[in-house]
């Protein structure tokens, strides 16, 4: 049996984030998506990544999953056999964010999580010009299954991240950097920034693709991990 494989979903997002890499990466490997819902800082998710996770694995991320990856190669780079990031940021959250993200908490606060997702959200998950209505309604309803405290524990966990630039320079491991074309999110100037730390990485960009080619380009984005998986 190959080498475990770890993934971490993005915000809100849950195991149908990686439906069809799961069922066919795994029929040759444990396949194991996390949940990523129970704390407020990077560090803390990490550390319970890591204890409920094989001895040594695989990992990839996409989105906020993306940056866990990279908080969890910091705690234990012994561990990680293979780095995927995707559709990610290794920077430290930037000050206008932040302040967006209080608008946010605060309509949580008042009952209006969804409408966050619904209004501000979603609509940039997908490719400007290709609409997924089929892909947002899974997203709105990944949210409602997670709930409120989740949103919160998330988003805190994402305003208060350290940058991983860092890290990302001491990574020897075969390494996957992967994006949508048109990611409105994590736009290709974080990938190219990864990749200039991690030289030796793969790059692949997914077309047709915004901020979820999972979901958007379930097959093409699974080729390009089942490689990263035997190279």
């Amino acid at each position: 049996m190959n080498e475990p494989l770890v993934l971490l979903p993005g915000m809100m997002c849950d195991h149908r984030l990686f439906e069809h890499q799961v069922a066919s990466l795994g029929e040759d490997r444990e396949v194991i998506v996390m949940n990523i819902e129970g704390h407020d800082s990077m560090s803390a998710l990490a550390a319970e990544v890591l204890e409920n996770a094989p001895e040594k694995f695989a990992l990839g991320g996409l989105s906020m999953g993306g940056i866990l990856a990279m908080e969890v190669f910091h705690q234990a780079p012994e561990r990680i056999t293979r780095l995927a990031l995707m559709d990610t940021n290794p920077r430290a959250e930037l000050e206008e964010v932040k302040e967006g993200r209080k608008a946010h908490l605060a309509r949580t606060a008042n009952g209006e999580m969804l409408d966050v997702m619904q209004e501000v959200m979603i609509p940039k998950y997908v490719h400007r010009d290709i609409p997924r209505p089929d892909i947002e309604k899974l997203c709105l309803e990944m949210a409602a299954n997670l709930g409120d405290t989740c949103f919160v524990n998330q988003s805190l966990a994402l305003r208060d991240r350290p940058d991983q630039q860092d890290t990302l320079r001491t990574v020897t491991v075969p390494t996957l950097i992967l994006m949508g074309e048109d990611d409105q999110l994590c736009p290709r100037d974080r990938h190219d920034t990864m990749k200039s730390l991690i030289p030796h990485a793969d790059f692949i960009i997914i077309p047709f693709a915004g901020h979820l080619p999972t979901l958007e380009k379930p097959e093409a984005t699974t080729r390009v991990l089942h490689a990263w998986l035997n190279a």
